[in-house]
């Protein structure tokens, strides 16, 4: 009774680990925004300074947390991290990459709502994670909240050369971001999730490196800029995705996929308070949609598992 109790405080404590952590995510597009108002860069510079940021705080802090354990890792095991780092980096470049095709509401409408699709699929497949009624339910309303906080209307994306393209690119960053969910929920039970990060990003950043120094590495920044790109480092990468890892060892990668639609609500709600950006019935009724879905998904964390516990 005692383990049973204590699996359905890790599993609560997990869904909100991973919620926070969205939410730090959602804060990135303000300060991005900050760094290309004071600055002249490109997103592939950014993104590359997020990962070479957080590697070595992650290494410092795996090391003082673990010691010589940071580097027991099996072959195979490491090939699944290096695959997170690449994974990661992808979806970044795909991301940014379509934005220019068909703007941030499509782009972030594609990655962020077809992300939880794909997890669905290979999740039940490849980790035979059961789908409930009620995740399906909560899959809905988050994808209906995110395709309303995002603002879209049928023929909004106003069709332009390589419009193609820029799906493909969003497609492919959906794909990307939905793998990390995957491969990190692989490797949560057998390793400390600082070793994940550690290898992953750090193979992520020697990933972005060439691409970035192809298209320009940018490198003059003002100290407002640099105290950004630290804050998107550690608070939004190191920390966010160690509360992310952690909350994957006791949370289903389906649920993980949704909760993380957190991310896009943060970002509306602080654009419209710092911004001045204006939500509209749209983007209220699809905050109050992602929020159903959150609260459904930890109703099912909460009670779903008192009424069916775990077999041995």
């Amino acid at each position: 009774m005692e383990t049973h109790a204590n699996a359905q405080k890790g599993d609560r404590f997990g869904l909100l680990m991973i919620m926070v952590s969205a939410s730090l995510l959602g804060t990135v597009g303000i300060f991005v925004q900050a760094i290309y108002t004071l600055s002249e860069t490109n997103p592939l510079s950014i993104g590359f300074f997020r990962l070479a940021i957080s590697t070595p705080v992650l290494f410092l802090t795996c090391l003082r947390t673990l010691g010589w354990r940071t580097f027991q890792i099996a072959r195979r095991d490491l090939a699944v991290m290096l695959l997170i780092g690449v994974m990661t980096a992808l979806s970044q470049v795909c991301y940014f990459g379509s934005i220019g095709y068909i703007g941030v509401a499509a782009a972030t409408l594609i990655t962020l709502g077809l992300a939880p699709v794909w997890v669905a699929l290979l999740a039940s497949l490849l980790l035979r994670e059961r789908v409930t009624r009620v995740i399906l339910l909560a899959g809905m309303c988050a994808l209906g909240g995110t395709a309303l906080l995002v603002n879209i209307q049928p023929g909004q994306v106003i069709l332009r050369s390589h419009t193609e393209l820029g799906v493909l690119l969003a497609l492919g960053s959906a794909l990307a971001y939905g793998s990390v969910t995957l491969f990190s929920r692989l490797l949560a039970g057998r390793y400390h999730p600082l070793q994940s990060l550690t290898v992953g990003f750090l193979a992520g950043a020697i990933f972005l490196f060439p691409i970035t120094l192809i298209t320009g590495l940018a490198l003059q920044y003002p100290f407002a800029s640099w105290m950004s790109l630290l804050y998107l480092g550690i608070v939004t990468t190191a920390f966010a995705y160690w509360l992310y890892f952690s909350g994957m060892r006791h949370t289903p990668a389906l649920v993980a996929s949704i909760a993380t639609l957190l991310e896009p609500f943060t970002a509306t709600l602080l654009a419209w308070w710092l911004l001045g950006e204006q939500l509209g019935t749209s983007g209220i009724g699809g905050g109050v949609l992602l929020l159903s879905a959150i609260g459904l998904l930890y109703w099912q964390n909460l009670y779903g598992k008192q009424r069916n516990p775990r077999r041995r």
